[in-house]
């Protein structure tokens, strides 16, 4: 009968049968392979309604409950009496939560098979649920129509209502809770706490509102819709920041909510099709967009509104190709950004700011800016900046002359390109400079600082050192006032530090750079100055340190040090990269590039200039700045600096603090402390957001860390798992050899701890990368890389590795027991004690591996450490017990009577290899007289 069959059938039935003995086995993945091959040639409908009944089993197991249910159905699609797939259909929608369903399967399954225990059983544990669930859900309710009532009531006691809106937001982040406020009206409610001009209950309002808008697309436009942009933006806009805060995080879950949405099919909460979320997000946007110059929005709301769009408008990956919502609010509203960055705080008229907002229009147009894909995008952009410039610049008044001095500096902060390009409109560059000289505080203040800003961008610099050097010194020694004589004093810096960290090459006299940064350590001492003053004082800082001579002095200036990280701490965040900056000059954890020996000689024969490094860059003085930071607190400081939401914290500025985090843990001795604080935590965000330097340079503080403390204590909770991906990461060509070899230090510490930490290096993807470095060059890589392997072979899948009969990866391990590196040797001889321990069917195949087996073990049991002959003892035991004739041809080599040695001794010390070798006694004992 079977060869009647059709070839498919045949195949396909084939096919089940090995699905079927793979699923008895326990092999549950092997056996979806095999039904869904058979899914795919079977052409007879009551074959595929078994094998989609087999696979519902397979998906149970797995757990994937979603594709159980799916293909029970498909299952009973072709036979509604198939009772297995009904039962499973039932199963699988229990566990997905749909209790009603699944409750009328089973009741299906009970009458037609009424004896059927286990039917029973699940009816059973079906009918509770479902009560329990009933009663929750009730008394959910009521919970909720309570709070609504004492809500509602403006007669009740304030810390009753209090109490109830705060028990509001306890509900809404479970989801029975979240779907009932939202069924009984409770947006409405909601709205009025909003209007309620009492702060807790706005916030509770606001944190109600997150609740029901996490992660569900439907309840987010809804709400959108209902409570609408205009009141939100109005609730980010009012005065008080942490209600401020708390809608700007409410919109930021809005936007991931319908963004998510977009991206992935969502099933189980949402099953009705969802219009395009789309339009509601422009719609936001737009409001967003609008809140800008709007004078009625505070300071905080209009930070948060350039947050928001900074967060959501560029594409998350250049991959990406559609560019389409930058190039909208490039259209909708480039002029209303403009007009935010072209305010003078002290000029009146234009919206409130804070010390942050120039910085964050400068980081929001960056992002645009960086954002454009063609030179038309780009030349549109510029055109837009120009005539935006052009426009208050030929203005008569002077306060509209500034404004377009203002949105020059702005420019040049984050566009560079854009910002050199408005710096060369006819008369800017004269105005600003002879603004300087004005007897206006506020409008010298603007043009010095545009002249900062342009100072740094070097093609205007030699422009501005032949012009502005002497204007500069003669601010800084004859202004009366502090706040314009520490910005010419910043100019100044910048212009002189165009030498870089070379010594020999410096713009001003001996000893004066200094005197100035002297003069910047007191202004930042200085408690009477404004925020924005002593800011700059730190600016000033990050350019003088380029000079070792300045580092020095600053370490030694503890005050100094802690009102800078105070600074660091504060609300101001402009001040992150200058803190960044002078932290990495103060550590030299720059990057030198080392000139060439034969190329310096060439040059100064040359009577060409060669760089020289200051000797009090020598790593001696380095390690002791390290300690000097370290007990002013810089740790805390750094912390604290990775906390901050806000577009201050750029790329670059990440970058600084994980180059300075390193250099922290460059010494053994400092590693516990820099932990302690905090500092291993911090490292995490920064190896996912950061410049493609400095992830490098954080992952290899991680490894660093990782090598020398306890990973569960340095990283607790779920946070050590976290460390595996960058720690792979610097398995790469491209990273230097240290950075492999820490790297693989590291992850042989955590492959030591957990099975669970075992299989996320292996899903990693980092066993082949491993392997590679078995065979590297280097004796330290190449033992790391052993040690590594040892520790990741107790899991059982790198042990089936090792089964593969296609690789040598067996015949390495033997051959390393035998190198000279001790190192290697412990590392390659321990491994395989474990793998022929653990799997006996590999001890045949190693005299197949190489011809020096015996010879290796032998020299093994000779070892001088104590560690290498326990291993050969193990080897040798696991060997004899494995296999008869490996046994026998053990017993006729010089090894039994090195292990008749070894077992003798009443060393303490000894006592396990003492008990291996007399185990490898006693079984040539019972060959020999099994053989007589």
């Amino acid at each position: 009968d079977f060869h009647s069959k059709p070839q498919k059938q045949r195949d396909s039935s084939t096919q089940r049968e090995e699905g079927n003995n793979h699923f008895k086995a326990g092999d549950v993945q092997q056996a979806l392979s095999c039904y869904t091959k058979a899914l795919k040639i079977s052409d007879c409908q009551s074959e595929s309604a078994v094998l989609y009944r087999n696979r519902a089993a397979c998906y149970l197991k797995l757990e994937d409950h979603t594709q159980a249910e799916a293909d029970a159905t498909k299952a009973l699609d072709v036979d509604q009496g198939d009772v297995k797939a009904r039962f499973r259909r039932a199963q699988a929608l229990q566990k997905l939560g749909r209790l009603d369903q699944a409750f009328t399967d089973a009741q299906k399954c009970a009458q037609l098979e009424p004896k059927n225990k286990a039917f029973q059983d699940l009816l059973r544990q079906l009918g509770a649920q479902i009560q329990q669930k009933v009663a929750q859900l009730s008394s959910t309710d009521s919970r909720v129509q309570q709070m609504f009532k004492l809500l509602l009531d403006s007669s009740a006691p304030i810390s009753d209502r209090q109490k109830a809106a705060q028990n509001l937001v306890v509900l809404s982040r479970e989801d029975a809770g979240a779907e009932q406020i939202f069924r009984n009206d409770g947006v409405k409610l909601l709205q009025n706490l909003l209007d309620s001009q009492q702060e807790d209950l706005i916030l509770s309002a606001l944190r109600t509102l997150v609740g029901l808008c996490t992660g569900h697309q439907s309840r987010t436009m809804a709400i959108v819709n209902e409570v609408g942009m205009d009141r939100l933006c109005g609730v980010m806009g009012s005065a008080a920041s942490t209600v401020s805060l708390s809608a700007c995080h409410l919109i930021q879950v809005m936007f991931e909510a319908l963004t998510e949405g977009m991206k992935k099919e969502i099933r189980g909460k949402d099953e009705a099709i969802l219009p395009e979320p789309s339009r509601e997000l422009r719609s936001m946007l737009r409001h967003l967009i609008d809140m800008l110059p709007a004078s009625s929005v505070s300071g905080a709301g209009r930070d948060s509104a350039i947050n928001l769009l900074v967060k959501q408008v560029p594409r998350k990956s250049l991959k990406n190709p559609d560019n389409s919502l930058t190039l909208w609010v490039i259209d909708q509203g480039l002029k209303k950004i403009l007009e935010v960055a072209g305010t003078v705080p002290e000029v009146k008229g234009g919206p409130p700011l804070t010390d942050n907002t120039p910085m964050s229009c400068s980081v929001l147009l960056n992002k645009l800016y960086d954002d454009l894909k063609s030179d038309k995008e780009r030349e549109n952009f510029n055109k837009l900046c120009e005539e935006y410039v052009q426009y208050h610049f030929g203005s008569s008044d002077m306060e509209s002359k500034l404004r377009a001095i203002q949105t020059v500096s702005v420019l040049l902060q984050g566009p560079s390109d854009v910002g050199n390009r408005t710096l060369e409109l006819s008369g800017i560059m004269d105005a600003v400079i002879s603004l300087c000289a004005s007897e206006n505080i506020t409008h010298q203040q603007v043009a010095v600082e545009a002249l900062i800003h342009a100072a740094g961008k070097a093609k205007r610099a030699s422009f501005i050192t032949a012009n502005g050097v002497a204007l500069l010194k003669d601010l800084y020694k004859k202004s009366e006032n502090d706040r314009i004589r520490v910005r010419a004093l910043v100019g100044l810096c910048k212009l002189g530090s165009a030498g870089g960290t070379d010594f020999s090459m410096k713009q001003f006299a001996e000893g004066s750079t200094l005197k100035l940064a002297k003069q910047c350590r007191k202004w930042l001492c200085n408690e009477a100055l404004p925020l924005t003053s002593r800011r700059w004082a730190i600016e000033g800082l990050a350019y003088l340190t380029l000079d070792a001579d300045v580092k020095e002095d600053l370490v030694e200036d503890k005050k100094a040090l802690q009102a800078m990280f105070e600074l660091a701490k504060s609300e101001d965040k402009t001040v992150l990269y200058a803190v960044g900056s002078t932290l990495v000059n103060c550590t030299n954890s720059y990057d030198v590039e080392k000139p060439d020996p034969q190329m310096v000689e060439l040059a100064k024969y040359a009577k060409q200039h060669v760089p020289e490094e200051h000797p009090k860059d020598a790593r001696s003085f380095v390690e002791k700045r390290v300690v000097k930071l370290l007990e002013a607190g810089v740790v805390s400081a750094l912390v604290c600096m990775v906390k901050q939401e806000s577009p201050a914290l750029t790329e670059a500025c990440r970058e600084c603090i994980a180059r300075v985090i390193l250099a922290l843990v460059e010494r053994q001795e400092d590693r516990g402390l820099v932990v302690a604080q905090g500092g291993g935590k911090a490292l995490l965000p920064l190896v996912s957001e950061s410049t493609d330097r400095g992830k490098i340079k954080a992952a290899q503080a991680l490894a660093k860390i990782t090598i020398t403390s306890n990973p569960e204590i340095a990283f607790p909770g779920e946070r050590v798992y976290e460390v595996v991906r960058p720690l792979v990461s610097l398995l790469a060509l491209d990273c230097t050899m240290l950075q492999n070899f820490e790297a693989l230090m590291a992850l042989t510490n955590l492959a030591g701890i957990s099975e669970r930490l075992r299989q996320k290096i292996i899903k990693e993807k980092a066993v082949p990368k491993i392997e590679g470095y078995m065979f590297e060059e280097h004796d330290m890589v190449r033992a790391a890389a052993t040690e590594c392997m040892c520790n990741l072979a107790l899991s059982t899948e790198v042990q089936k590795c090792y089964l593969a009969t296609d690789s040598d990866r067996l015949k390495l391990l033997v051959l390393y027991s035998g190198e000279d590196d001790e190192r290697l040797r412990k590392a390659a001889s321990g491994t395989l004690a474990m793998l022929t321990g653990e799997m006996p069917e590999l001890c045949t195949r190693i005299p197949d591996t190489t011809s020096h087996w015996l010879e290796i073990f032998q020299a093994l049991l000779l070892g001088e450490s104590q560690d290498l002959r326990h291993r050969g003892a193990v080897i040798v035991m696991n060997l004899m017990q494995a296999d008869k004739s490996l046994a026998e041809k053990l017993m006729e080599s010089e090894a039994l009577e090195i292990l008749s040695v070894l077992a003798k001794g009443d060393d303490p010390k000894q006592a396990s290899i003492q008990k291996a070798a007399q185990r490898c006694l006693d079984l040539a004992t019972e060959i020999g007289s099994a053989e007589r």
